[in-house]
């Protein structure tokens, strides 16, 4: 059977298993694509044998969607052929389509250049080959960390090598059987406005894709690696961000598996400390992640934690540090008391972000450094916990921002970077100093470590810290809940209930009656009393926020823009006169109010989805 009969046959078959319910409609069109057009040619006899396989959920699966390009690139599963999926075409398609933006962006301009780096998941280093080969095709020259690196590290890159755009080949904290790129501006930050539009446009419309063969572009020159050149200067930027003080503390490390240690152990050095210890079972570098609970290397999951704990206790470290695969965020966990011997506790997002925010600023304002005009910056969803602690040292906080590390560098620029303080968001993100424009998990652990060895001096535990921030500031507790809905049917699910949450949300969560709404999809805030809406200023995407009859207590809704969920984030907060009182009461009572809460919004959700 010719190839032409072999297609034809695909497409009858391809109709039959929609009639028969084998084969969505939306994958019907994008496997039709693949099987006829041009483009798609070096992947048909792939999508013919799977048709004739009768392989319908695995081609429902890659094909029931175009994977988005989102505003910092494209993330998902990988199979070798599929729109919704990562693979030699869409990974292609993706620096394609920023390759041909810049280049017409830059008008003309002859010496574009562009930095790639990679991080430790399977077919990272292909996909890096790849991507190389593409830019150089479109005329730019490739500068390549020529090894697993951190994510800030190919920002940092991106500034120090004047470089165009960056790509940095990573699923973050996706499981094992993820990849990404993130594509980055010659800002150092994830594209932004117009820019990120315009590259998805030229992505979406791809249709031919030029490569330069890997070793014949390093031969010629147009690649050229810089690992050593960005590792040394990486390392002295993120050391200046560094405050003096003590250094005595015992430190165990683990990079889950990612690239972490090529950047935290040598800045922790760098910045006098010579008691760390990297954690063993969590040191290979694997895409499979598999000493880790669930192959799943997220600091933000507490179970991560429990084997470095029990062998911190055995060897009384002070504090034990996490970096996520491409070492942008940080988890971290420390002694309940002084005693390292003793019982532990993990530390989420929030706060750490708030532990940060008072020690960078404490230390600014004790060197005098800390000028009226400084400034920290949160995303909407991080603990209002962080503007309170800016306000007290008489700090500005911008905090008007959607989720993303990319709107706080732009606020960076924005504002002047030589004003920024600090960077927080609740996902483990955190950022001081001038040298990248993205969350940078190696200089959070060397700032916590800095942290962790003065409350050793001080002979004060990091839970009593945090404590007196919560008697200084009031108490605040916050939760992340998370609601899967994977494939067509999830996709759909989502959007119902995103639609109901702005047209009939709940009345009352937790006992405690709604106050208004904050609808940054639509710009418009209202009262749910009166029912009266006005305009809101701010920031417009899909983010919903449902404020609470007592102050400080919201939840805020969104869809996640990396995985198939939507997030929702709980806050709640007593006075600091409550607090003062007795702090370990609060604490338990806002414990019940997040229980209480996390049902409640569980149960609508499973009533309107």
């Amino acid at each position: 059977m010719s190839n032409l009969e072999q297609v034809q046959e695909s497409l009858v078959a391809v109709e039959s298993a929609v009639s028969a319910g084998r084969l969505s409609q939306t994958a019907a069109l994008n496997v039709k694509a693949w099987l006829t057009e041009d483009r798609y040619s070096e992947y048909r006899a792939e999508v013919v044998e799977h048709v004739q396989g009768e392989l319908w959920q695995a081609l429902d699966d890659a094909f029931w969607t175009i994977i988005p390009f989102g505003t910092g690139g494209r993330r998902g599963r990988m199979y070798p052929i599929g729109s919704n999926a990562i693979n030699d075409r869409t990974i292609g398609e993706s620096a394609q389509g920023l390759a041909d933006y810049v280049v017409d962006y830059c008008a003309g301009k002859q010496d574009l250049s562009c930095a790639i780096a990679y991080d430790t998941r399977h077919k990272s280093r292909h996909f890096t080959e790849l991507c190389a080969g593409i830019m150089v095709a479109a005329g730019f020259k490739v500068y390549l960390l020529d090894d697993y690196r951190a994510t800030p590290q190919l920002s940092f890159a991106v500034r120090e090598k004047n470089c165009a755009c960056g790509i940095m080949v990573t699923a973050s904290h996706n499981p094992p059987s993820d990849n990404a790129v993130k594509v980055y501006w010659s800002s150092g930050a994830q594209v932004l406005p117009p820019h990120d539009k315009a590259i998805i446009d030229r992505v979406m419309t791809c249709q031919k894709i030029r490569v330069t063969p890997f070793d014949q572009a390093v031969a010629d020159g147009h690649i050229e690696a810089v690992t050593e050149e960005i590792d040394k200067a990486y390392t002295e930027a993120a050391a200046a961000c560094g405050f003096a003080g003590a250094r005595d503390v015992r430190i165990l490390y683990s990079p889950l598996h990612g690239v972490g240690a090529a950047a935290v152990v040598p800045l922790l050095k760098r910045d006098g400390f010579t008691d760390v210890h990297v954690y063993g079972p969590h040191e290979t570098p694997s895409g499979d992640f598999p000493n880790v609970p669930g192959h799943v290397s997220n600091p933000e999951n507490q179970a991560v934690f429990d084997k470095p704990i029990e062998y911190g206790q055995e060897i009384s470290a002070n504090l034990i540090l996490v970096t996520d695969p491409d070492c942008d965020r940080i988890g971290c966990a420390a002694p309940l008391t002084l005693d390292p011997k003793g019982p532990w506790r993990t530390f989420n997002g929030n706060e750490i972000g708030a532990i940060l925010t008072q020690y960078v600023l404490s230390k600014r304002a004790q060197a005098g450094t800390l000028g009226e005009h400084d400034y920290i910056v949160k995303t909407l969803v991080t603990t209002e916990l962080t503007r309170r602690i800016a306000e007290s040292f008489g700090v500005r906080c911008v905090g008007d921002l959607l989720v993303g590390f990319k709107y706080i560098a732009e606020v960076i620029d924005q504002e002047g970077p030589d004003q920024f303080a600090f960077g927080t968001e609740e996902s483990h993100g955190y950022l001081v100093g001038q040298y990248c424009r993205d969350k940078d998990g190696a200089v959070a652990c060397m700032l916590m470590s800095e942290l962790a060895a003065e409350l050793k001096q001080q002979r004060v535990s990091m839970n009593d810290y945090l404590s007196d921030l919560h008697r200084q500031h009031g108490c605040h507790r916050e939760m992340l809940i998370n609601l899967f809905m994977e494939g067509s049917e999830g996709m759909a699910a989502m959007k119902r209930l995103m639609k109901t949450f702005r047209e009939a949300p709940p009345q009352q969560l937790a006992g405690i009656p709604l106050k208004q709404i904050r609808d940054y999809g639509n710009a418009t805030r209202t009262e749910l009393l009166s029912g009266d809406s006005e305009p809101m200023e701010g920031p417009e995407g899909d983010l919903i926020i449902m404020d609470l009859a007592e102050e400080g207590n919201y939840v805020a809704v969104r869809p996640s823009g990396t995985e198939p969920k939507i997030k929702l984030y709980v806050f709640t907060r007593l006075s600091a006169e409550e607090s003062e009182q007795d702090l370990g009461q609060a604490h338990s009572k806002l414990e019940s109010r997040l229980e209480a809460l996390e049902a409640d919004v569980r149960q609508y959700a499973k009533e309107n989805s």
